[in-house]
C-alpha cells in the first residue's frame, strides 16, 4: 500500500514508483501512470479556476472511459467533491442528486446533456428554476470550452488536505428509491483499498477487470485498490456476457469482480459444464480469482463457476455502500461454509450482530449487522433524519452503522446473510427472508429469480417468484416439487412469473427489486392464478 494522505494521491505515488506502468485499458489503448498523473493535474488545475470555492460538488456523468476515471480523480485533487452518476440514470434521477448535492458543475457528454436540457423544458415539469444550474455549469467533455480550459489551465499552489476531508459523494437508492448520498472521506476510500488489497493480494502485473460501474462504490474502489498496488485496470462497457469473457482473456485478466446477476448471465454463455468430478474450463486461463459482490450468489452458480475456472480462487465479499466493505470468505472456508459472507475484513473493522435494544445476539439468533471501524462513511450529505437513524456511536463513541441486513453468527463468528430487514415478507404469521425463498428456488433450477411479498387479504401476504427462464413452456412441474420438499408450507411461493428473458436490472447491475416488484403486482392484477398449494390452512 502506498503511502498517501488523501485518495488522489495514490496515483501521484504509483506514478512516481511505476511512470511507465499500464494504469488503464480502455478498448485496447493503455494509458500509463505518468500520463494518467498529468491529465489528472491538468484536469484539477482547470476545476479550481472554474470552481474556486473549495468543497464544491463536481458530478461526473459520463460512460466508463478514460476521462471519468480523470474527472473523479481531478476532483479531489483540486480539493472539491466528486460526485459519480450512473451512466444509466435517466435525467429526471440525474437532476434529482444534482439539487440535492448543490452540484457547482456537472461534467458529461452532448448526448447526456442534451436529454437533461430537453427534460428541463418539458411542459409541466415540476423543476424549480431557483434550482437550476446556470449553463455554464454543465460542461460538455468533448466540448470545444472544456478542451480549451484543459490546454490553458490556471497554476495554482499545491492543496494542502486532511484525510478526513468529504472525498466523494456515492448515491444509492435503497429500497424506499429516494436518492441518499453518502459521504466518503479520503480516509474510507483509503483504508477500503488497504482492506481488500490485504485479502485480494493485489500486486504489480496484476489487470482488474472494470465491469461494475464506477458510480458503484464497488467498482470505482478496483481503481483505488489498483493504484495503491501498481495494477491497471480494464474499463469495460459490455453489452453481452460474452463481451466480458472475450475480454478475460484478451487481456489476461487476473481479476474479476461482478455482481450476482452477471455471474448468472456469464453461466449461460459458458459450454455447458462437465459432469461430477470432471474439470471444463472456457477460457479465463489468466484468472486469479473470480469475486462476488452486491448480494447473493446461490450455491449451484458458485459450484459451477469454480468448474468453469478450477485454478481460480473463489471469494465472497459482503459490504454496503456506507460503509464499503464488512466481511470476506476466505477461499479455504468456502467448502466448509457454503454460503457464509465470512468474517470481519482485515484493518480494524469490527461486526456485531445486535438486537433491536443493541444487546449482543446469542450463536444462531437473527439480529442486525452492525459495522464500526475505519470504512465507516460519514452519514447521508443534506439528511441528518436518516444519518441518525443509520449511524450512531458505537463502542468507545467511534462511528457505527446500523446496515438493515438481518444476519447470525454461528459458534465460530463466521456471519450468514438472512434477509433485508426492509425486505422481509410477513406471511401466515411468519417472517420470511426472499434469499431463502431464492435460493431453494435456484438449487430447484430456477437460478435467476426474485421472491416477493404480494399483498392477501387473509394471509397479509404470500409469496411471489419472479423467475428468468427462457424454456419456460409450463410451470415444469419437477422444479416446483423440489422446492416445495425444501421449503416450509408457509415459505413455498403462491405464484410464480415467468420473465422471457433476464429480470430488469438497476443501474448498478444488481436485481431492480423496486421495478420487478411493480411489473408482478401489475400481471397479477390483470390474472392471478396461484400456484396449487398442498394446504391454504397454515396460518
Amino acid at each position: 500500500m502506498l503511502a498517501a494522505v488523501t485518495a488522489d494521491r495514490l496515483l501521484s505515488a504509483a506514478a512516481a514508483r511505476w511512470p511507465r506502468a499500464t494504469a488503464l485499458w480502455r478498448e485496447g489503448v493503455a494509458l500509463d501512470y505518468a500520463g494518467l498523473e498529468s491529465r489528472v493535474e491538468d484536469t484539477a488545475a482547470a476545476l479550481r479556476s472554474l470552481l474556486p470555492l473549495r468543497g464544491s460538488r463536481v458530478a461526473v456523468w459520463l460512460d466508463k472511459r478514460v476521462d471519468t476515471v480523470v474527472a473523479l480523480f481531478a476532483a479531489m485533487r483540486a480539493g472539491h467533491v466528486a460526485v459519480p452518476l450512473n451512466p444509466g440514470l435517466r435525467a429526471p434521477q440525474v437532476r434529482a442528486c444534482l439539487d440535492d448535492c448543490g452540484a457547482g458543475l456537472l461534467l458529461s457528454d452532448g448526448g447526456r446533456l442534451s436529454a437533461l436540457a430537453a427534460r428541463r423544458d418539458q411542459p409541466g415539469s415540476t423543476q424549480a428554476s431557483a434550482a437550476e444550474p446556470p449553463a455554464a455549469a454543465w460542461l460538455d467533455v468533448d466540448g470545444a470550452r472544456w478542451q480549451t480550459l484543459l490546454r490553458s489551465p490556471a497554476a495554482a499552489a499545491p492543496l494542502v488536505r486532511d484525510a478526513q476531508e468529504l472525498a466523494m459523494l456515492f448515491y444509492t437508492s435503497g429500497s424506499s428509491g429516494s436518492a441518499k448520498g453518502v459521504m466518503v472521506t479520503h480516509a474510507n476510500l483509503l483504508a477500503g483499498a488497504a482492506a481488500v488489497n490485504a485479502y485480494l493480494q493485489h500486486e504489480p502485473g496484476d489487470r482488474l477487470l472494470g465491469v461494475l460501474p464506477l458510480a458503484f462504490d464497488a467498482g470505482f474502489s478496483q481503481l483505488t485498490c489498483a493504484f495503491a498496488a501498481g495494477v491497471s485496470v480494464v474499463l469495460l462497457e459490455h453489452l453481452f456476457p460474452a463481451d466480458v469473457l472475450a475480454a478475460i482473456d484478451s487481456y489476461r485478466v487476473t481479476g474479476l469482480t461482478a455482481v450476482p446477476p452477471l455471474y448468472l448471465q456469464l453461466l449461460h454463455a459458458l459450454p455447458a459444464a462437465g459432469g461430477e468430478g470432471r474439470q471444463q474450463t472456457a477460457g479465463g486461463a489468466s484468472l486469479r480469482y473470480f469475486a462476488n459482490t452486491g448480494g447473493h450468489l446461490p450455491r449451484a452458480a458458485w459450484q459451477a463457476l469454480r468448474r468453469h475456472w478450477p485454478d481460480a480462487e473463489p471469494v465472497s465479499m459482503y459490504g454496503l455502500t456506507e460503509a464499503f466493505r464488512a466481511s470476506r470468505l476466505p477461499p479455504g472456508d468456502f467448502d466448509r461454509k457454503p454460503d457464509s459472507i465470512g468474517l470481519a475484513i482485515p484493518g480494524g473493522t469490527r461486526l456485531e450482530v445486535l438486537r433491536s435494544d443493541g444487546t449482543p445476539c446469542d450463536p444462531g439468533e437473527t439480529g442486525e449487522l452492525v459495522q464500526q471501524g475505519p470504512l465507516v462513511a460519514r452519514g447521508y450529505w443534506n439528511d441528518p433524519l436518516r444519518s441518525a437513524q443509520r449511524f450512531r456511536p458505537g463502542a468507545g463513541g467511534l462511528p457505527a452503522v446500523w446496515s438493515g441486513d438481518c444476519v447470525r453468527a454461528d459458534a465460530e463468528g463466521y456471519l450468514w446473510f438472512v434477509g433485508r430487514r426492509d425486505e422481509q415478507i410477513k406471511t401466515s404469521g411468519y417472517r420470511v427472508s426472499p434469499s431463502e425463498v431464492e435460493a431453494a428456488a435456484a438449487a430447484a433450477g430456477w437460478p435467476e429469480c426474485v421472491a416477493l411479498g404480494v399483498p392477501d387479504a387473509r394471509l397479509g401476504e404470500v409469496i411471489a417468484l419472479a423467475v428468468a427462464d427462457n424454456a419456460a413452456a409450463s410451470m415444469r412441474p419437477e422444479r416446483l416439487a423440489a422446492l416445495r420438499a425444501a421449503l416450509p408450507t408457509w415459505m413455498v411461493p403462491r405464484h410464480i412469473e415467468f420473465w422471457p428473458d433476464v429480470l430488469p436490472r438497476n443501474a448498478n447491475g444488481k436485481f431492480d427489486r423496486v421495478q420487478i416488484r411493480q411489473q408482478t403486482l401489475q400481471r397479477l392484477g390483470e390474472r392471478a392464478p396461484p400456484v396449487a398449494s398442498d394446504s391454504d390452512d397454515h396460518a
